[in-house]
């Protein structure tokens, strides 16, 4: 590790340079501002210990220069006058600590030892968020945003962390995906994963889950069962949906993270526990706690991070990169290549997404499961899409009409579905019920056909 000692004092410059060297850092010292940006322009430092004297506007000014200049170089500030404005403006300029003039060893070291910690987890942060920015780190994270870039600077931080995490958005925009991805890039990695969804198990099943039992708690418990939040030894445990959690386990749940262990169901013991818990929810949890439907001091343990995800309508730039994503899955899986065409590539541009990412990804294993050949149209996709282009597109208007007479500029136009309806109906009527050459005749495959058939409800046709 690299610190530079700005003082003008030359007492204190020696004193700092003997300390650090100590610790077998490489060492580097200047007497004023000027001396310390000719260092520092040619040189990138981990620490800078900046000296300031009274309102040292100076120092301030090299302060907001090594920020600029080195944007992760941790900057620990010298002062006799801890409570002086100049201080407190260091802090807010991006100082990292400070020390009070006369300082210890003891005192120096440890605020170094913080430094250098802070530098290193700078740096880690800023790793993982240009793998995230270029997909290479988390490859069911896809997005480019500057939506994303801010979710990808708060996850880049935490998931270096052990803190608890609680994670907000609607159903459908990753919040599991984003759950993992902090685990698998935190110290605790090599744990075990373990979602728990609060939604799908039973209420009076949830305490069992989470904290065990022992032999003979209940009828058909014959052995001892650890719960989740011990077997995760270490791990995490994703807690989805927290807030379908009932509000008795919701007690117990808070004193197990405040004390950091369990009591076993129908136990007179307790059982240490170490993990890291992540929660999420697509519920208003502050109107919630407001409503008395959700504690508030398991709301504030949880909320120690907040991570709100964005709906998709909120990020349609990225809509051509995730189905691009979801299309490379689907080629491996088929052996050949989908592509989307124009008209539903702009609508799938348009649609709003009610089921964000999800919904998008299971429209495009439907219609690549319906499409007869390589290019996805909008006949292969849900019903749900076609009702959306028929609603939104462009209405043509009659010309009989005076142009003044504004009461006829709304005709009365056949939806795009009825009318595929009646164009397949006709066409198996006119052909004696022949789907094969029925499809042939309105130019779209088999499969298709068959599937129309079945939503239309014209399998007697």
């Amino acid at each position: 590790m690299s610190v530079l000692i700005v003082d003008e004092d030359a007492a204190v410059r020696s004193a700092c340079c003997e300390i650090v060297s100590s610790k077998g850092w490489a060492t580097y010292s200047a007497q004023d501002t000027a001396s310390a940006l000719a260092l520092l322009r040619g040189n990138s430092m981990d620490v800078v210990l900046l000296g300031l004297k009274g309102t040292d506007i100076p120092g301030l000014e090299l302060l907001k220069q090594v920020r600029d200049l080195h944007p992760e170089t941790a900057i620990v500030v010298m002062t006799a006058y801890a409570t002086v404005p100049s201080a407190v403006e260091a802090m807010r300029l991006g100082a990292s600590d400070y020390l009070t003039k006369p300082f210890t060893m003891d005192e120096l070291l440890a605020v170094l030892d913080r430094a250098a910690e802070k530098r290193a987890l700078d740096i880690a942060s800023r790793r993982l968020r240009e793998k995230l920015r270029t997909q290479q780190g988390l490859s069911n994270i896809i997005g480019r945003s500057a939506e994303m870039d801010r979710i990808y600077r708060i996850l880049s931080k935490v998931a270096l962390t052990t803190h608890p995490v609680l994670i907000m958005g609607e159903s459908g925009t990753g919040k599991e995906l984003v759950a993992r991805a902090i685990h698998n890039h935190g110290p605790n990695a090599g744990k075990p994963f373990v979602p728990v969804d609060c939604s799908s198990i039973v209420p009076t099943l949830i305490e069992n889950e989470l904290f065990g039992h022992v032999k003979g708690a209940f009828t058909g418990a014959n052995r001892s069962r650890d719960g989740l939040l011990v077997s995760a030894a270490g791990g995490t445990v994703f807690l989805d949906e927290i807030g379908e959690m009932p509000l008795d386990l919701q007690a117990k749940l808070l004193r197990a993270l405040q004390e950091k262990e369990v009591r076993p169901v129908g136990a007179t013991h307790r059982v240490p526990i170490h993990v890291r818990i992540l929660a999420a929810t697509n519920r208003n949890l502050p109107e919630m706690v407001e409503q008395g439907r959700f504690r508030k001091d398991l709301f504030y343990r949880l909320n120690v991070v907040n991570l709100r995800l964005p709906p998709l309508r909120q990020r349609r730039e990225d809509i051509p990169l995730l189905i691009a994503h979801f299309l490379e899955r689907k080629n491996r899986e088929y052996g050949k290549t989908f592509r989307v065409s124009d008209e539903m590539m702009r609508v799938l541009m348009e649609y709003d997404w009610p089921g964000n990412v999800r919904e998008l990804e299971h429209l495009i294993d439907r219609s690549c499961a319906y499409c007869s050949g390589n290019l996805l149209q909008l006949g292969d996709a849900p019903t749900a899409l076609i009702e959306f282009y028929a609603n939104t597109r462009p209405r043509p208007l009659t010309t009989d009409a005076a142009p003044s007479d504004t009461s006829l500029l709304s005709p009365s136009v056949t939806p795009l579905v009825e009318l595929e309806k009646q164009a397949i109906l006709s066409a198996l009527q006119a052909l004696q019920g022949d789907k094969l050459a029925a499809a042939r005749l309105l130019g779209i495959g088999k499969t298709t056909l068959y599937r129309k058939i079945k939503e239309y409800g014209l399998g007697n046709a």
